[in-house]
Parts: structure tokens; C-alpha cells; sequence
């Protein structure tokens, strides 16, 4: 062995593994992650759209198997995984999926309502309704002062579980913006609403029946208090058929008042730094409440096949579940874990005043 055999030696000898160009790295991972590293376009979509879109496949794969909500799933996958938003390649990708699939995902809702539904619930209920959805709102926001929360935070909670549940929250926080409710306090939102949801399916057909309600009676509970459509429709059809019926022209009622009610907080709230604040500004609605609208409202006129309502549903709850996906995976787990249990109470609050209010005016109006 020469001298300069025995240098080399000496030297691999004294050299730390980690500084080694592939110590450690015994089937290629590094190597290849380095080479493969900024071949995507600098700000494609593709890195966070191709990931939200299998934690959401994954999400519906468990539903599926396991009978749990899915949007439920979304959000445990999306946590699960946010690890992956560390990668800055990711963010665009995953802010694109929360904001753009859920503006199309509740546009694509409104196939479901049509006038003619909120006109045949009649005067007295249509009245029911609105008083129990503010006094819902405003059980959001004493729930939110009580433990501490901002205004805002009780807004979110019980405006959500007021309207639609998690579509309503999406739609809510848009306008609301994560400068008033982080987007910690925005997934534990949606976390308590899809739980006191998947609870209410469970719960409220049994206590329908330990009251003694009737199909009617039963069906508008239901329907008045449940947040998420399809629970409430489902929890509607595990009293009685005709209770379904009846839980099911509610509910769409409910979903036909996201759009004055998003107006509504979007004019109320004060403008943030550097926003315009013309009033006519102020007034102008969304774009995709406007499309909302429209859809609605061409529902109401054209007759739609119910193949393609059915699938028009499908593909909003695909939308809605890769939004609550993407903002899942887009929060810091450590914000959400100091939260603690004070940012349940206004999800609470809502909850019990809903159906307290919606059973109280089940048996004095219906």
C-alpha cells in the first residue's frame, strides 16, 4: 500500500457518514430527489393538486369501506398529511384546490334547490326557519364570547351550522378571510361541524321518536336542525319516508339562504386595511354566490333530469372534499393543538340552540 493509499484511508476513516455525497442513501431516494428537484414549472399547480387529490381519494376510500362522513375523513387525511406543505411546491397547488374547487363546488350545489321547493314549505315554516337560523348565529357568537373567542370565530360556527354545515363554512370564510379567523380556527370549525353533523344524523331521528313526533313534525326537526344536506336527508328517511320528504324541502331551503346570508355578512363586516370601502363595493356579492344564484334559478326554470342533478351532486361533494382537503393539509397542526377545547364552544352552542329551537316550533307551528 502506497503512502497516499494509506492518506485516503486515514481520511475515509475520520470522515462523518452524513457529509459523504450518498452516505446513507443505499437505493438512490437522495440522489434522485436532488436530480428531480425544480423540474416541475416554478408555480405549477400540479405538486399540491396531485397530493390533495389522493389524501381525498384516500378519504373516500375509507367512507366508503367504513361508513364514516367523508368529509370528516377529508379533514382527519388532510392533517394527517400536512406535513407536505412544507414543500413551498405544494402551496400553490393546495391554495388553488381550497378557494377554486369550493367557488365551483357550491355553484355547482344549486342544482339541487329550485323556488318552487322553498315556496311549497309555506309561509309559517319558511318564517320558523329564519328565526331559528339567527337565533342559531347569534348562539355562535355568545358561544364564542363565553369562551373567549373572537366575534368572527362565532360567525364561522354558527353561520355553518345554520346553513349547510361545511359548504356553508367554506363559503363563510371566503368572505370572512383569514385575517379575522386563522386557518387553525377555520379547520377546527370544520372538524366540530362534520362531528356535531355525523352525531345529529344518529341522534335527533331517535329523540323525533321518543317525542312522539309526527312525519311532519319529525321532518321538519330534522331538516331545521341537521347541518350537512345529505345527513339531514338521511336522517329524515331513518324516521319515515315521508318524514325524508319533508326534511329534505327544508334542508334545500337552508341551502337556498347561503347566498343572502353570505351577502349579508359581506356587507356587515367593517373593510380590512387597504380595502375599498365604497358601499357599492361592498354590495357587490361574490362572483360565485351570484353563479349560485343563477343556477338556482335556472334550475327553477328548466327542467333538469334527475340523472344529471344526481351526478351534478356527486361531483360538488368531489369539489367540497378536495377543498376541505387542501385546507386541511394547507394548517399547522401545532396552532390547532394550542386551541384547545374553548374553540368547540361556539360549534356547541349553535348545535343545541338549533334543534332546541327547531323542536320548539316543530310542535307549535308545524
Amino acid at each position: 500500500m502506497t503512502a497516499l493509499d494509506r492518506n485516503n484511508l486515514t481520511s475515509m476513516r475520520h470522515a462523518h457518514w452524513n457529509n459523504l455525497p450518498g452516505g446513507g442513501d443505499l437505493f438512490g431516494e437522495l440522489h434522485l430527489a436532488r436530480t428531480m428537484a425544480g423540474t416541475a414549472p416554478k408555480g405549477s399547480l400540479f405538486p399540491g393538486l396531485a397530493a390533495c387529490a389522493a389524501a381525498s381519494a384516500a378519504a373516500a376510500w375509507l367512507s366508503d369501506h367504513y361508513g364514516f362522513p367523508i368529509i370528516l375523513l377529508g379533514l382527519l387525511v388532510g392533517l394527517a398529511l400536512n406535513f407536505i406543505a412544507a414543500n413551498e411546491a405544494t402551496h400553490r397547488g393546495l391554495d388553488f384546490a381550497a378557494r377554486t374547487f369550493l367557488r365551483i363546488g357550491i355553484v355547482v350545489l344549486g342544482l339541487q334547490v329550485t323556488f318552487l321547493q322553498i315556496a311549497v314549505l309555506g309561509p309559517v315554516p319558511f318564517a320558523a326557519l329564519i328565526i331559528i337560523m339567527m337565533l342559531t348565529i347569534g348562539a355562535g357568537f355568545a358561544g364564542a364570547r363565553l369562551s373567549g373567542q373572537s366575534p368572527y370565530a362565532g360567525l364561522l360556527a354558527g353561520g355553518a351550522t345554520a346553513i349547510c354545515g361545511a359548504s356553508a363554512a367554506l363559503a363563510l370564510y371566503g368572505v370572512i378571510g383569514r385575517q379575522r379567523v386563522s386557518q387553525a380556527q377555520f379547520a377546527l370549525t370544520l372538524v366540530g361541524i362534520s362531528l356535531a353533523s355525523a352525531l345529529a344524523m344518529t341522534i335527533y331521528p331517535l329523540l323525533a321518536v321518543r317525542f312522539g313526533l309526527t312525519d311532519a313534525q319529525a321532518g321538519f326537526l330534522i331538516g331545521a336542525s341537521i347541518h350537512d344536506v345529505a345527513q339531514a336527508i338521511g336522517g329524515g328517511y331513518a324516521f319515515s319516508d315521508a318524514a325524508g320528504t319533508s326534511a329534505t324541502i327544508v334542508k334545500l331551503a337552508r341551502v337556498a339562504l347561503l347566498a343572502p346570508v353570505v351577502a349579508l355578512v359581506g356587507v356587515m363586516l367593517k373593510p380590512g386595511d387597504g380595502a375599498d370601502t365604497r358601499i357599492w363595493r361592498r354590495l357587490a356579492l361574490p362572483w360565485f354566490i351570484v353563479a349560485f344564484l343563477a343556477v338556482v334559478s335556472l334550475n327553477s326554470i328548466v327542467p333538469v333530469p334527475p340523472e344529471f342533478r344526481d351526478a351534478a351532486l356527486s361531483a360538488s361533494k368531489a369539489l367540497l372534499l378536495l377543498a376541505v382537503t387542501a385546507t386541511a393539509m394547507r394548517t399547522r397542526m401545532d396552532l390547532l393543538l394550542e386551541m384547545g377545547w374553548r374553540a368547540t364552544v361556539p360549534i356547541l352552542a349553535a348545535s343545541v340552540t338549533s334543534f332546541g329551537a327547531a323542536l320548539l316550533f316543530a310542535f307549535a307551528a308545524i
